[in-house]
């Protein structure tokens, strides 16, 4: 099975196994606080990854020395941009020129905690298997600033897990940008590529978390006040279309 259909696959799994427990979200809080710790747990969830020295791995490596080596200047700003903005605003471009998180207070919040319940969930997804970073693998790998990352931290990607979280949650509360929504999520994605971060199995591993945890956040009832006040703010302030009575 190729990596791409992997992903699937893996989401389906993920959705089989996931659960919600009915609790509020708490900033600061070390866990998840809507969705299950139990039933979502990475070492049961994921694969292990390509280790070091084998044939995949080596596959991975030459796809990044060729992504380096062909990348646009424009392209490796795209990607450092995305880097450094873990976010919503990331998708501003898909959701249109009035979606604007300063005036959509309801719809800030909802994603702040969306966000802040997947970074739990793959803040534990990366301790547990501690991969090494490409750039640390293949020193010739020159991509994003990588600030203080000791290396031990590819596995899943983090950006992949949150961009498909946050795509799968915002195509639910905006069908009509669903296609351009899901599209950002792959150029996300892919940027962790371009920046030499990630090999593609982290980015397929992301891609699997982020919509399963986006799936389950829909359907948690602890949520549920969020996601219809932010539907209700889309609708008025023309982001989406008001739903037909």
């Amino acid at each position: 099975m190729s990596l791409r259909l992997l992903g699937g696959a893996l989401a389906l799994a993920l959705l089989a196994h996931a659960g919600v427990v009915q609790a509020k979200p708490a900033g600061g809080a070390a866990g998840p606080q809507i969705l299950n710790p139990i039933a979502i747990d990475p070492l049961r969830l994921l694969p292990p990854f390509p280790v070091d020295g084998s044939a995949t791995q080596a596959e991975e490596l030459a796809e990044l020395r060729r992504l380096q080596a062909t990348r646009t200047p424009a392209e490796f700003e795209r990607a450092k941009w995305n880097a450094e903005h873990e976010d919503a605003t990331a998708f501003a471009s898909a959701m249109g020129p009035k979606f604007d998180l300063a005036k959509l207070p309801a719809t800030a919040r909802l994603l702040q905690d969306v966000r802040a319940e997947q970074a739990a969930i793959s803040k534990r997804a990366k301790s547990e298997f501690h991969r090494t970073r490409p750039w640390v693998a293949d020193p010739a790998i020159v991509g994003c600033p990588h600030g203080g990352d000791k290396g031990k931290s590819a596995y899943p990607s983090g950006h992949s897990t949150l961009g498909y979280t946050l795509a799968v949650v915002m195509a639910d509360l905006a069908p009509e940008q669903a296609q351009s929504v899901l599209a950002r999520a792959a150029d996300y994605a892919h940027d962790r590529l371009v920046c030499g971060a990630h090999y593609r199995s982290d980015v397929v591993a992301g891609q699997a978390m982020g919509v399963a945890i986006g799936v389950e956040l829909l359907r948690a009832p602890a949520l549920k006040p969020e996601l219809d006040a932010a539907r209700r703010e889309l609708a008025t302030a023309g982001v989406t279309q008001a739903p037909s009575p």
